[in-house]
C-alpha cells in the first residue's frame, strides 16, 4: 500500500487491504494495491478505486473495490448477493453487449468484489446539471440505447440469474418495488383523503389495480438494476454503463421504459426533459428491444403498456412522496438545488398521467383523478411550482 495515508479514511484502506488478499489468493502471488481514491459509497458499503502497484500478471493497471461494511438485514435479501450476481451475469455476455463493469473477484465472506475500473468518468447526473445541453441530450438518448441494449441481451436469461442467486445461498425474487407497488394500490385513496381530502373512486384504484398485471411473470421481462436514477449511470468512451445492482431483478421491461414518461420517479434528481426528448429516448430504446419483442414495436401496444406503467409508478411515488409533506413541503432529496420539491413533483407526475390517459380509452376516472390531486396540491402549495423545472443543461435553451 501506498504510505502517508494517515488521513485517508480507515474504510477504504480496509477494503484495499481485503481486496490485495482477495486478489493474492486468486492469483497465486502478491498483488500490491496504491494511489486509493474514494468513490463515496453508501451507508451500506465503501468503494474505492486503486492502482494495481504489483502483479505477477498482466491485471488491469487500476480496480474500483466495492466492500459491503453492514450486516445483512435478518429479514431480506443480501444485497451483496444480487450485485455479484448481476455482475456475474453481465461479465457472460459478450463485450459489446455488457452494460456495467466486469466482476474479478468476490469474497462473500468478506463481502466484497472487486471490479472492472470504467475510468473517471462522468455519470448521467453530471451532464444533466451540467452546462452543455447537446451533451445532456446525446447521453440521455445514449442512456435510453444502453438500457434497451441490456434489456435485449438479458431477455429470457432469468433461470441464469436465480441459478447464480442460488450458488449464493438466496432465492431468486421478484422486483423490490412490487410489494410497495400493491401496498400503493391499496393505500393511496385513504392517503390522498387524509392529506389532500380528495376522494378515488373506485373506477380510478381499479384502474390503478390493472397496472399490478406488470408486478407479475409477463412476457416481457428482462433484467432491471431497479435503480437507474441519473448518478447511477457512468457516461464513458464505450456509452452509458450502469452501475449499483444491489437491487438487480427480472421485470417488465416497460417499468423501467416509463422513466421516459415520469422523468426518473422516485429519485431526488427528478426534473422536466425538453420537448422531444421523451420521443428521441423511447425512439432509441424501441430501436434495441424490437429485435427480441418485434410486437413492441407496434405504437399502439407498446403506449399502453406504458401508459400503464407510467400510472403504476405515480401512484407509488404518491404513496412514497405523499406522507413526508404532512408536515413540511421539503425537497425529495437532501442536496440544494439538485433536488425539486415534493408537491412540485407530485403535482408535475399526476398532470402528466392526466394528458396521457386523456388521450387512452377507458381511464376517464384516472384523469379526473388526476385533475382533482393536482387542484388539491396547487391550491396548498400555491408557493411551489406547479410543473418540474428543466433540468439545468437545459435552462436558458428552450
Amino acid at each position: 500500500m501506498v504510505r502517508d495515508l494517515a488521513d485517508f479514511p480507515r474504510p477504504v484502506l480496509a477494503a484495499l487491504a481485503a481486496a490485495e488478499r482477495l486478489l493474492t489468493r486468486r492469483y497465486g502471488a502478491s498483488v500490491v494495491l496504491a494511489d486509493p481514491e474514494d468513490l463515496g459509497g453508501s451507508d451500506r458499503s465503501v468503494v474505492a478505486r486503486a492502482r494495481v502497484a504489483r502483479n505477477p500478471f498482466s491485471m488491469r493497471r487500476s480496480v474500483v473495490v466495492k466492500h459491503y461494511v453492514a450486516e445483512p438485514d435478518v429479514d431480506r435479501p443480501d444485497p451483496f448477493h444480487f450485485e455479484v450476481a448481476s455482475c456475474q451475469l453481465f461479465t457472460a455476455l459478450p463485450a459489446d453487449s455488457r452494460p456495467s463493469p466486469v466482476i474479478i473477484a468476490h469474497d462473500p465472506q468478506a463481502r466484497l468484489l472487486v471490479l472492472e475500473d470504467l475510468g473517471r468518468s462522468s455519470t448521467l447526473a453530471d451532464k444533466l446539471f451540467g452546462p452543455d445541453p447537446a451533451a445532456a441530450r446525446r447521453y440521455l438518448v445514449g442512456w435510453a440505447r444502453a438500457l434497451g441494449r441490456m434489456q435485449a441481451a438479458t431477455a429470457g436469461r432469468e433461470n441464469d440469474f436465480g441459478a447464480l442467486l442460488r450458488r449464493l445461498g438466496e432465492k431468486a425474487w421478484r422486483d423490490p418495488i412490487a410489494d410497495e407497488a400493491r401496498a400503493a394500490i391499496a393505500g393511496v385513496p385513504e392517503l390522498l383523503q387524509s392529506v389532500l381530502g380528495v376522494t378515488t373512486t373506485a373506477a380510478a384504484q381499479a384502474q390503478a389495480h390493472e397496472t399490478a398485471r406488470l408486478l407479475g411473470g409477463t412476457r416481457y421481462r428482462a433484467f432491471s438494476p431497479s435503480d437507474t436514477c441519473p448518478d447511477n449511470n457512468l457516461v464513458t468512451s464505450r456509452g452509458v454503463r450502469f452501475v449499483d445492482f444491489e437491487w438487480g431483478c427480472f421485470r417488465d421491461v416497460a417499468l423501467d421504459a416509463a422513466y421516459f414518461r415520469v422523468p426518473f420517479p422516485g429519485c431526488r434528481a427528478s426534473f422536466a426533459m425538453p420537448d422531444g426528448m421523451s420521443e428521441a429516448m423511447l425512439e432509441a430504446w424501441r430501436d434495441e428491444i424490437a429485435v427480441v419483442w418485434p410486437d413492441l414495436d407496434d405504437p399502439l401496444r407498446l403506449d399502453r403498456r406504458l401508459l400503464d406503467a407510467q400510472l403504476l409508478w405515480v401512484w407509488l411515488c404518491t404513496w412514497w412522496f405523499l406522507p413526508r409533506i404532512r408536515e413540511r413541503d421539503t425537497s425529495v432529496g437532501p442536496e440544494t438545488g439538485r433536488s425539486p420539491r415534493i408537491s412540485t413533483a407530485l403535482c408535475d407526475y399526476w398532470h402528466r398521467l392526466s394528458a396521457a390517459a386523456a388521450e387512452a380509452e377507458g381511464l376517464g376516472a384516472t384523469v379526473e383523478l388526476a385533475e382533482s390531486i393536482t387542484a388539491a396540491l396547487r391550491a396548498r402549495f400555491s408557493d411551489a411550482p406547479a410543473a418540474l423545472p428543466l433540468y439545468p443543461a437545459f435552462r436558458g435553451t428552450v
